[in-house]
């Protein structure tokens, strides 16, 4: 289990709110670093931020993306998200700058909080 301190960075990511951000600068390396610290087994690869999430059946991923999407709807903020078998991956970036930005953050928390409801489906 998480330990307290990562859980209430994650809710607290997780509170913010995408804006729109064509004039925003994408983050550095660096500072993508530094903000993954907040989510565990989160990894930066190739200008994005990426996750692979595990469940005990085909349909509650597809449950949990299905979720992600309506999130990403009310957000206004698009992951990719690859559908296997007991498994979602979820890749984000912010095309309109090409890189990264705080909304990948946020829903990259979002995400976190999303999975957690699905505790009785995750693979163990």
């Amino acid at each position: 289990m998480e330990n307290a301190s990562v859980a209430e960075a994650v809710r607290r990511l997780a509170s913010g709110k995408c804006v729109t951000c064509n004039d925003a600068k994408p983050f550095t390396v660096a500072e993508a670093s530094e903000r993954l610290k907040d989510l565990p087994g989160w990894v930066l690869q190739s200008g994005s931020i990426q996750k692979e999430f595990r469940f005990k059946s085909y349909l509650a991923g597809l449950d949990f993306a299905d979720s992600l999407g309506k999130i990403a709807e009310l957000e206004n903020h698009h992951p990719d998200l690859f559908i296997g078998w007991r498994r979602v991956k979820v890749v984000l970036s912010t095309h309109a700058i090409r890189g990264l930005s705080q909304n990948d953050f946020v829903m990259a928390a979002k995400s976190e909080l999303e999975y957690s409801k699905y505790e009785d489906s995750m693979r163990r």
